[in-house]
């Protein structure tokens, strides 16, 4: 694995949130993290297949854009009764034209669901990929899952996203029903972290 040896890294995401949450992750390591919205750089169209392919997408151009080691993530839940859906589309299940609507997402995940023909327990994962991409054109890959099940009605207004419908292997409660810090030592996102820091450290 390539060690990350510069001083600064570009984070290849226009989430404020997100930028904060991987400074955070990394403030040991005095680095200088910067976003591609401060670099004002443009949001590359997502035309992969899966989340290593999106992710790769992001941090490569933002890399070659800059000039500098870039960071990106791509993340989403796939679920087994649906072939892995929606998977890399996680996002596009909950747009419309005036933005992102997670409870018809979890809606629609639910009718699906029923139509299958699938009988509970409802598999599921969440999965993060990280690439921390080089202007050279080398990366290295990342990846984080979340194991578990899907269940209904929602449950839960912590978190983001389909949580209110996520339980993890091992608990009762949906991510959305957990403190924000218990599930962010199981996430997918932690998984992948964990993983992320070992090319920081010497």
């Amino acid at each position: 694995m390539r060690r990350f040896r510069d001083k600064t890294l570009l984070v290849a995401t226009h989430n404020a949130g997100k930028l904060e949450e991987i400074s955070d992750l990394l403030s040991d390591f005095g680095i200088d993290v910067v976003s591609a919205a401060e670099k004002g750089l443009p949001e590359p169209e997502e035309t992969g297949t899966t989340f290593v392919e999106n992710a790769r997408i992001k941090a490569h151009a933002a890399a070659k854009a800059t000039g500098l080691p870039a960071l990106s993530d791509d993340s989403g839940i796939e679920i087994d009764a649906l072939n892995g859906a929606p998977g890399v589309y996680t996002a596009d299940w909950a747009e419309t034209p005036n933005g992102r609507d997670f409870v018809m997402a979890m809606n629609r995940t639910h009718n699906e669901l029923l139509t299958s023909g699938v009988a509970e327990p409802w598999t599921a994962r969440f999965c993060c990929t990280f690439v921390l991409a080089w202007p050279d054109g080398h990366d290295e890959v990342f990846p984080g899952t979340a194991e578990g099940r899907v269940t209904w009605p929602m449950r839960g207004e912590q978190g983001h996203g389909y949580d209110p419908i996520f339980v993890p292997d091992g608990y009762d409660q949906t991510f959305g029903e957990m403190d924000r810090w218990e599930k962010n030592r199981m996430s997918h996102r932690a998984d992948a972290f964990r993983k992320l820091k070992a090319a920081f450290a010497e």
